[in-house]
C-alpha cells in the first residue's frame, strides 16, 4: 500500500485483524486530535504531515498492537511541534498514552557541551522510557521505518546521518527485540542510502538470475512437500530470498562475488508442533545431505530475543548449498513480530477487556534490564553511546554451569564474565575457574556449549582492574567498577575535589562564586548524583569529567550573569576538552599529565605497536613496561601505582630492540641474514654469534627500530633465511 492511500480507517481495519474488540471511537479521537493540530504541517515531501503519524500507526497495527499504542503512535510528534502539552494529552488520553508519548518526544531545549551528549541523552531517555514501557521502542522503531522509507526527501548529509544511526543503533534495537521483519527493512534503507552503488549493483545483479534461481528453489519446495505429505506431517513451505543487506555483508565478509553466492533464498517450513519440527528435519536431512557446522537448534536454546527455529544449510543439485528455516506458527509469529508479538500475545483484552504490559522483569528481557542497569552509571556521553553499540551489536555464546543452567554472554566472553553473571559476590570473589571440568585462565574467551564452574575464596581481596581489559559484558564491566569506587571513595573524593578547583581557576573564578545552591543542584540532578561527595568521587574516578560537571553549572550562573563572561568560560572549557596531552620525550603519553619524565624500562624493551602499562617510580617518574613482561605481575600488587600510558602516534624517535636468532649452522649463513636485514629500515647496531657442539648457530643481533611493526618486518623476513628456525624478541 502507497503511504498517501493510507487512511484512519486503514489502520481501525488493520487494528480488527488482530483483535476482536477495537476501542474505534479513542483511535478516532486520537487522529482528530492529531489531524488538526499538525493541519498547517507538510513534511519534507511536501505532503501533508498526518500522512507520517497514520503510517507509524499502521506499521504498529499490522504487528498486532494495542489500542493505546496506536493513539500514542497518532500523537507521538504533537507534544514535539505542535502548542499542545503533555499536561493536554494525560487530561484527554490518560496516563499511559501519555507516558508513551513522552517517553517518544526527544528532550527540550537543553544546553549540552556536544552533540554526542545530546544524542547520549536522548538515546538514555528513551531506555528508561523502555524500561516502564517497551511499547515506547516499538513505536520509536515504527517512526524510524517510516522516515527511512521518505528518506529520498532530505538532503544527502541527513540522508547519510540517519542511515548511520539506523544502521548503529535501530536496526540493532530491531534485532535484539526480535522485530526480524522491521531489522531487514530498516538495513535494506540504511543500505540504500549508505552504499548506493553497492545497492543498485547488488539489486542489478540478483534481478539477472532471479528466474534461474526460483526454478532451483520451486523444485526444492515441491520436492520437500511431497516427502513431508508422505510422512503425514501437516506443513506449509515456503521461500524468500534474502535481504539484500546481509547478501552485501557475507559478500564483503567472505571476500567473493554475488554468483559465489548461492544461498540468496531460504526456505520455511511452518509446521503445528515442536516434535513435528524434529520430523521434518529428518525428512529434509534425509533428501539432501547436510552441511557440517551449519546446523543450530534454536528451539532447544532459544536466542535472547524469544527466537527459536532450527536453521539447516544443506546441499542441493551440484553442490548449491541453501538454507532451512523450520518452525511452529507460534514461533514463527514470535520470529517475524519479536516481543510486540509477545505483548499482542498477552494482552489480555482478546478476551476481558484487560491489559497487561510486559514488563523488562521478565526473563525474555534480561538484556534489557542489564542496559539499564549500567546506563545509570554512566555520565560519559561518549562512553555510553560506544558501549550502546556494542550491547546491540554483540553476538552471543551460551555457555552452561555445572548444574546445566544456560547463561547467554557476549561472543569473546571470559570465565570472569560468567561470574558476574551469576552474582555480583561471586566475581568479587573469583580465584580461579574450570571450563569441561579443566582448570583454566580466568581471561580465557568462552565457546558455545562450555561448561563453567567458577572457584571462589572468601579470603580473596576483590577483582583487579586488569579485568577491566578482558571482560566483554556491560554488567561485568559495572560491577567491577562499582567495586572500585566503593573500596577507594575517599581516595576519589580527594582527587575530585582536585580536578573541580583546577578547572575553576582555569575560568578565571571561584569555588564561591560557582557552588551555591542554585547552581548546583540542577547539576546534581542532571547527572543523578544524591549530594557533592557522590560528584567528587564520579570525577575522582573517571566515570565523569570536571569539565562536563562545570559546564553545567555555569549554565545555571548565566542566569545571573552577562552572555558574553559566559561564553567566553565556555569556550575556554571547550579548549581544554579538546586539548591533547603533550607526550614525553620517550614517544609515550601519560594520560592526564604533562611535562612528565618518562623511562622505557630495560627489562623488556617496548616499542610503539606493543600494549603498555605506567608504573609511578619513587623519584623517577613513570617507568613504561610491556605488558607482557614478567615484571608488570609483581607491580600489579601495587594497583594504586599503575597508571595509564600510551604511544604517541606522531612520535618518530627510534628504539633499541635485540632479537634472537637460531639456525643450523651453513656456510654463509650469517651473509643471508644480514642481507635479510637490509630490506627493512631497521639500523643494524651489532651481531654476537656462537656455535653449539651440536652445529646449532645462536645469534644476538642489536637493532634500532621506529615501532613493532617495523620490528615484525624485521623478523619476518630473518625467518625466510634458509637454516633458521626460531626468530624471537629478547625479553
Amino acid at each position: 500500500m502507497q503511504e498517501q492511500e493510507i487512511t484512519i480507517q486503514d489502520v481501525i481495519n488493520k487494528r480488527k485483524e488482530h483483535a476482536r474488540r477495537v476501542d474505534t471511537k479513542l483511535i478516532q479521537r486520537a487522529f482528530q486530535l492529531a489531524d488538526d493540530k499538525h493541519k498547517d504541517q507538510c513534511r519534507h515531501s511536501g505532503e501533508p504531515y498526518i500522512i507520517h503519524p497514520l503510517n507509524v500507526a499502521y506499521i504498529l497495527a499490522d504487528t498486532g498492537l494495542d489500542d493505546n499504542t496506536l493513539c500514542a503512535a497518532l500523537l507521538h510528534d504533537v507534544v514535539e511541534d505542535t502548542e499542545v502539552t503533555d499536561e493536554d494529552i494525560r487530561k484527554e488520553f490518560g496516563e499511559e498514552i501519555a507516558d508513551m508519548v513522552a517517553g517518544v518526544t526527544k528532550l527540550g531545549e537543553m544546553m549540552f557541551t556536544s552533540v554526542e551528549e545530546r544524542q547520549a541523552e536522548d538515546y538514555r531517555k528513551m531506555f528508561l522510557a523502555m524500561g516502564k514501557d517497551i511499547r515506547v521502542i516499538l513505536i520509536k522503531l515504527a517512526d524510524r521505518l517510516h522516515n527511512m522509507r521518505t528518506l529520498k526527501y532530505l538532503k544527502r548529509e541527513r540522508q547519510i546521518a540517519n542511515a548511520k544511526e539506523t544502521m548503529e543503533i535501530y536496526a540493532p534495537l530491531a534485532n535484539r527485540l526480535g522485530l526480524y521483519s522491521m531489522k531487514w527493512e530498516l538495513e535494506d534503507l540504511a543500505f540504500k542510502y549508505l552504499y548506493p552503488e553497492e545497492y543498485h549493483e547488488l539489486v542489478e545483479g540478483i534481478n539477472k538470475k532471479r528466474e534461474e534461481r526460483l526454478q532451483f528453489i520451486e523444485k526444492i519446495m515441491d520436492d520437500i512437500r511431497v516427502a513431508l505429505k508422505k510422512q503425514h506431517i501437516e506443513a506449509e513451505v515456503t521461500g524468500r530470498a534474502k535481504h539484500l543487506y546481509s547478501i552485501y555483508r557475507k559478500m564483503k565478509r567472505d571476500n567473493k562475488t554475488l554468483d559465489q553466492i548461492y544461498d540468496l533464498f531460504a526456505l520455511r517450513i511452518l509446521v503445528n508442533s515442536v516434535k513435528d519440527c524434529y520430523a521434518a528435519l529428518g525428512v529434509v536431512h534425509e533428501l539432501y545431505n547436510p552441511m557440517p557446522g551449519r546446523f543450530k537448534d534454536y528451539i532447544a536454546v532459544p536466542k535472547p530475543n524469544m527466537y527459536q527455529s532450527i536453521h539447516t544449510t544443506l546441499l542441493g543439485e551440484k553442490g548449491t548449498p541453501f538454507e532451512v528455516q523450520i518452525r511452529t506458527w507460534d514461533m514463527h509469529r514470535i520470529a517475524e513480530y519479536g516481543i510486540a508479538a509477545h505483548w499482542a500475545y498477552k494482552e489480555a483484552s482478546y478476551f476481558s477487556g484487560r491489559k497487561q504490559a510486559v514488563k523488562v522483569e521478565e526473563d525474555k528481557l534480561a538484556w534489557l534490564r542489564e542496559t539499564l542497569e549500567w546506563q545509570k552509571e554512566m555520565q560519559d556521553p561518549q562512553e555510553f553511546l560506544d558501549t550502546l553499540k556494542t550491547e546491540l551489536f554483540e553476538d552471543e555464546v551460551y555457555v552452561f554451569t555445572p548444574k546445566g543452567a544456560i547463561k547467554v554472554l557476549p561472543r569473546g566472553a571470559t570465565p570472569i564474565d560468567f561470574a558476574y553473571s551469576i552474582h555480583a559476590e561471586i566475581g568479587h570473589h573469583m580465584t580461579g575457574c574450570k571450563i569441561n571440568s579443566k582448570m583454566m585462565p580466568i581471561i580465557t574467551p568462552l565457546k558455545s556449549g562450555d561448561i563453567v564452574e567458577i572457584i571462589t575464596s572468601d579470603h580473596a581481596k576483590g577483582p583487579s582492574r586488569d579485568w577491566l581489559k578482558f571482560v566483554k559484558s556491560s554488567s561485568a564491566k559495572n560491577r567491577i567498577k562499582s567495586w572500585f569506587k566503593k573500596a577507594q571513595r575517599e581516595e576519589n573524593i580527594e582527587k575530585g575535589k582536585e580536578f573541580i578547583e583546577k578547572e575553576i581557576k582555569r575560568i578565571g573564578l571561584s569555588h564561591a562564586d560557582l557552588f551555591k545552591n542554585e547552581y548546583i543542584d540542577p547539576m546534581l540532578e542532571k547527572y543523578r548524583y544524591k549530594n557533592l561527595e557522590e560528584m567528587y568521587a564520579a570525577v575522582g574516578f573517571g566515570a565523569n569529567s570536571s569539565v562536563k560537571v562545570i559546564a553545567r553549572v555555569l549554565q545555571e550562573y548565566r542566569k545571573e550573569h552577562k552572555e558574553e563572561d559566559l561564553e567566553e568560560k565556555m569556550e575556554v572549557l571547550r579548549k581544554q576538552k579538546d586539548k591533547k596531552t603533550k607526550p614525553s620525550n620517550s614517544g609515550v603519553v601519560v594520560k592526564g599529565i604533562d611535562n612528565c619524565l618518562v623511562k622505557l624500562s630495560k627489562c623488556c624493551n617496548p616499542l610503539p605497536g606493543d600494549e603498555i602499562v605506567g608504573y609511578i617510580t619513587k623519584g623517577r617518574g613513570v617507568s613504561v613496561h610491556r605488558k607482557d613482561c614478567v615484571n608488570v605481575k609483581d607491580l600489579l600488587t601495587e594497583e594504586n601505582r599503575m597508571i595509564d600510558v600510551e604511544w604517541y602516534q606522531e612520535a618518530k624517535e627510534t628504539y633499541d630492540v635485540n632479537i634472537e636468532v637460531m639456525a643450523n649452522d651453513r656456510s654463509g649463513l650469517l651473509v643471508d641474514i644480514l642481507n635479510a636485514l637490509k630490506e627493512s629500515k631497521a639500523k643494524l647496531m651489532g651481531v654476537n654469534t656462537k656455535t653449539t657442539k651440536e652445529r646449532i648457530a645462536m645469534m644476538d643481533i642489536a637493532l634500532e627500530v621506529e615501532n613493532i611493526q617495523e620490528l615484525n618486518q624485521v623478523q619476518k623476513a630473518i625467518r625466510k633465511v634458509d637454516s633458521v628456525y626460531e626468530v624471537r624478541r629478547k625479553k
